[in-house]
């Protein structure tokens, strides 16, 4: 975020902090409460930054525009504080104090998260057992986060996503900065959502960075520890479109050389969806994005996989009316479109002739 312009700006995120101790105090008084107050708060820091906000945080249009370009996207009240309380860190104690006597609360954690996962990169701790503390936290509290955007399918938390991605695993000052147990946890996390996120791109330069792991000898190296990941969120995922956005980004793995095991894993994963009923129970939308990543990953097979499912789908008789309604609709869409494509094809070439 680029600093606030004015002093205006400044008191304005000042006054923020303040509101934000006053309502972890109210929640530390009264316990009947403490939940639905730390909920409260999480919503609030989670909110989109209105106009007027940003004229009086950033001052002018132009930094305005290049905070927008920063973040990717909306800017939400979690941005510009993270970044506060990374430049005023004399203003973080008290906060952090309460955060910290709210730790058994759920909700403690995705506000950690939010409010200071940059200012745990930049300062120094000297306890290990207070850093290791703050490193789980932000990686519980991330999860949590990241769990909402998936459920109502949304990336609100996407500039929390990015900063730890970019600014963080890839970056090995800021990430020798954790625990190595955190270093790892994080990269577990990272895994699960780099797809949603859209930073399928960087999945090269985040295999090279992953920590080492005690267990590699069983599980594989970093390409296995990521699609074992993977294959572990895909069978957690219920919103339709953002599962049908999960299969369609699996062609990125063409060429990721794995361990039988987990190959195994990742086709037994797909193939669950590409069948009607339990324990999935998949649309017909996600059965045929199923069957397109299985045909995409792994070719060999494709045909005696199709005849083997159409085998299966015989033995359900109740399936049958919907499947062969659904394949008389196909036909009937392929026919009209290949005759739509023969109508323009032939009226373009009785157009050539007249305009030579």
């Amino acid at each position: 975020m680029p600093p606030s312009s004015t002093a205006r700006g400044s008191a304005y995120l000042h006054a923020l902090a303040v509101e934000i101790e006053k309502k972890l105090r109210r929640a530390l008084a009264s316990p009947s409460q403490r939940r639905n107050l730390l909920q409260e708060l999480f919503a609030d820091v989670a909110l989109e930054v209105d106009d007027r906000a940003k004229d009086i945080i950033f001052g002018e249009e132009g930094s305005i525009s290049v905070a927008d370009d920063r973040y990717g996207g909306p800017i939400c009240f979690y941005d510009v504080l993270a970044d506060y309380f990374v430049s005023m860190p004399q203003n973080e104690k008290s906060i952090l104090d309460l955060i910290v006597q709210h730790w058994s609360q759920s909700f403690a954690s995705n506000i950690f998260s939010l409010l200071f996962h940059k200012w745990l990169f930049e300062v120094q701790l000297d306890n290990p057992e207070v850093l290791l503390r703050y490193s789980s936290a932000l990686v519980q509290g991330s999860t949590n986060v990241f769990w909402i955007d998936i459920q109502t399918n949304a990336r609100r938390f996407q500039s929390l996503f990015q900063y730890l991605l970019e600014e963080v695993a890839l970056y090995s000052d800021r990430l020798k900065k954790i625990p190595l147990q955190a270093q790892r946890d994080l990269f577990l996390l990272l895994s699960r959502f780099m797809f949603f996120y859209n930073s399928v791109d960087k999945l090269e330069s985040f295999l090279k960075q992953f920590p080492d792991f005690p267990n590699a000898f069983l599980i594989g190296g970093p390409s296995d520890i990521f699609v074992t990941e993977l294959a572990d969120q895909l069978q957690k995922l219920k919103v339709e479109p953002v599962l049908l956005h999960y299969l369609s980004e699996l062609k990125v793995l063409q060429g990721l050389e794995l361990r039988m095991t987990t190959s195994t894993r990742l086709k037994t994963c797909l193939y669950s969806f590409t069948s009607p009923g339990g324990p999935m129970y998949p649309t017909r939308a996600v059965r045929h994005a199923a069957w397109d990543a299985l045909d995409c990953l792994f070719p060999v097979g494709r045909y005696p996989r199709h005849l083997i499912s159409l085998f299966f789908r015989l033995l359900y008789p109740w399936y049958w009316p919907s499947s062969c309604w659904n394949f008389v609709i196909s036909c009937l869409q392929a026919v009209l479109y290949s005759l739509l494509r023969l109508v323009f094809s032939s009226w373009e070439n009785l157009r050539k002739p007249r305009q030579s």
